[in-house]
C-alpha cells in the first residue's frame, strides 16, 4: 500500500507535488489551530469557552475534510 502512495506520488508533475505538499501544510495548520484554540487558557479574544471550543471543533472537522480531500486526490 506504501508502495502504491509512492509510486503515485512519483508520477505526479511537479505543480501537483507542490499542491500536495501545501495541502498537507494546510491540513496541519488548521488541525493545529483547531488544538491550540481549545487548550490555550488564556485566549487572547475574549469568548465564552463554549464558543471557544466550538470554534476548535469546527476547525478541526475543516481539517479531516481535507485531509480526505487530499487522500481522495492522491488515489487518481
Amino acid at each position: 500500500m506504501l508502495n502504491n502512495i509512492l509510486d503515485n506520488i512519483k508520477k505526479k508533475s511537479l505543480k501537483e507535488r507542490f499542491l500536495l505538499v501545501l495541502g498537507i501544510l494546510f491540513f496541519c495548520l488548521y488541525l493545529v489551530l483547531g488544538l491550540f484554540i481549545i487548550f490555550m487558557n488564556n485566549f487572547p479574544l475574549d469568548m465564552q469557552p463554549v464558543y471557544r471550543v466550538a470554534f476548535g471543533v469546527l476547525l478541526i472537522a475543516y481539517a479531516s475534510f481535507r485531509f480526505f480531500r487530499i487522500i481522495n486526490d492522491n488515489n487518481n
